[in-house]
C-alpha cells in the first residue's frame, strides 16, 4: 500500500470515491478540516491516516496517474 499522498493523489482519491470532503472526512473518521488541509497541501497524512487511505484506495480500485509526468 502506498504511503504518499499528496494534495493531488488525495483529492483524486476523493473525487474517484465522489466524496465531497465532508463524506470522505466521515468515512475516514477525521474532520472535514482535516481533508480541505490536506488538498490544500498545508499538512500531508501520515501514520494510521496514510495507512487507511490506502486501504480504501485499494479496495475502490483507485490508480492514480499524475499527468503532469509526462
Amino acid at each position: 500500500m502506498d504511503k504518499n499522498w499528496d494534495k493531488r493523489k488525495i483529492m483524486s482519491l476523493r473525487r474517484h470515491l465522489k466524496m465531497t470532503q465532508s463524506e470522505m472526512a466521515k468515512e475516514l473518521g477525521t474532520r472535514q478540516q482535516t481533508i480541505s488541509e490536506w488538498e490544500r497541501g498545508l499538512y500531508e497524512p501520515r501514520g494510521a491516516s496514510a495507512t487507511v487511505l490506502g486501504m480504501v484506495a485499494e479496495r475502490a480500485g483507485f490508480t492514480y496517474l499524475d499527468k503532469t509526468e509526462d
